[in-house]
């Protein structure tokens, strides 16, 4: 509500209070002198009945022909103007009252007005200064909750400087994160390169002094393990900057399965292990092909380091709500400690492969999110690790 119709009502407000203590002093009045024309006729007519006795009957039947609304039997001369009395000798006396009950209404009237003024600046007044103490508690951190005392613009104002405050909050909150995350995620990274390249600059130490096919191999070795650190830190950053896009293409889930089953074939036969995938119909999926699969690969890895010699058995089932895919192993299964921090960028448990970076498992759990999808780790009753996928439909 704008302050122009705020002044309004507020001028309305005085306006029919002014009017009803007018009325009311309109009432008083003229109950008031509705008694004196009937106590001075009454006062005539005792005189003249008392001096002439026989007028009585006269004085009788005009009243009554007056009073029944018929006064054309009464006469019609202007008696009292030829006897040279005016309305104003008769009224005489009661115009200081009349002046006394219209000061009184007015006067009455300025009253409320004045308290009106006043009471409505002093409550806009408080509302303000409660509201700026307020926001010098929001800039010295000391803030609580702001809670609206009524319906009127200064309650909807209060409501959207708490909205506004909540706000930059929880923004100041993200950002206070973000850069605590982006710290821990440089340290992190700072990490995972000094590896490499410490045993890098050690072969190139050896191989000065001797040249050996072994540290040919190994300068190899983490050259290749750069080249995944710096793909995978890539897709990370992409994901975080919200500039990876993922098609949404109906997928059929065997053929993910053992797409993803294929790529790992080199590693999964330099392991001795094998994989199982059943063909338990059609069911599909929307996602995008390649890099749900990708995610897939980090599951059946993860496995298949877990379990070597063993087999990565994979199972898929659909209902309405929901299409889910089980990847496990025979291994021991994950330590009850670790499974909460499976999914967190650049983790290794203390079973990790050598060479591992931590990222993985992280990627997967980003690229299943991002499609409407969960994912969850899990141990077996019987033993091995489990992997428990789920694509929603809606």
């Amino acid at each position: 509500m704008s302050g122009q119709k705020q002044i309004w009502i507020t001028f309305g407000f005085v306006l029919s209070v002014s009017l009803v203590t007018a009325a009311v002093s309109v009432l008083l009045a003229s109950c008031h002198y509705s008694r004196l024309p009937f106590e001075l006729l009454n006062a005539i007519c005792g005189e003249v009945i008392e001096q002439e006795p026989e007028t009585k009957n006269v004085i009788s039947a005009v009243l009554k022909e007056y009073t029944k609304g018929n006064p054309d039997g009464a006469a019609e001369e202007d008696v009292l103007s030829a006897l040279g009395y005016r309305v104003s000798d008769f009224s005489g006396s009661a115009s200081p009252q009349n002046i006394l009950f219209a000061g009184a209404g007015f006067f009455t009237g300025i009253l409320l007005f004045l308290f009106t003024f006043l009471y409505r600046n002093q409550t806009e007044a408080a509302r303000i200064r409660a509201l700026a103490e307020y926001l010098e508690q929001v800039n010295t951190g000391r803030a609580l909750i702001l809670s609206a005392s009524g319906e009127d613009d200064f309650s909807r104002l209060e409501d959207e400087i708490y909205k506004t405050v909540t706000f930059l909050y929880q923004t100041k909150d993200s950002a206070v994160q973000a850069k605590n995350e982006f710290a821990e995620n440089l340290s992190n990274i700072a990490h995972q390169l000094k590896t490499p390249i410490t045993a890098i600059s050690l072969s190139v130490q050896m191989m000065k002094q001797s040249m050996d096919k072994k540290h040919l191999e190994q300068v190899g070795k983490q050259l290749s393990r750069l080249t995944h650190l710096e793909e995978a830190l890539l897709v990370l950053s992409r994901i975080d900057a919200g500039t990876l896009h993922l098609q949404k293409d109906e997928v059929d889930v065997y053929t993910l399965l053992v797409l993803a089953a294929d790529n790992l074939q080199e590693l999964f036969v330099n392991s001795h292990t094998s994989v199982e995938i059943p063909e338990l119909g059609g069911m599909l999926v929307t996602v995008d092909l390649d890099w749900t699969m990708e995610a897939v690969m980090n599951l059946m890895k993860n496995c298949m380091e877990h379990s070597p010699g063993g087999t990565v058995h994979c199972s898929y089932v659909q209902n309405p709500l929901y299409t889910e895919i089980l990847i496990w192993d025979d291994g021991k299964g994950f330590a009850k400690e670790e499974i909460p921090h499976l999914f967190e960028r650049f983790y290794r448990g203390e079973n990790a492969c050598e060479g591992g970076i931590g990222i993985g498992l992280a990627l997967s759990k980003e690229m299943i999110e991002r499609q409407n999808g969960t994912i969850r780790a899990k141990n077996k009753p019987d033993g091995g690790a489990l992997f428990e996928i789920r694509f929603y439909s809606h």
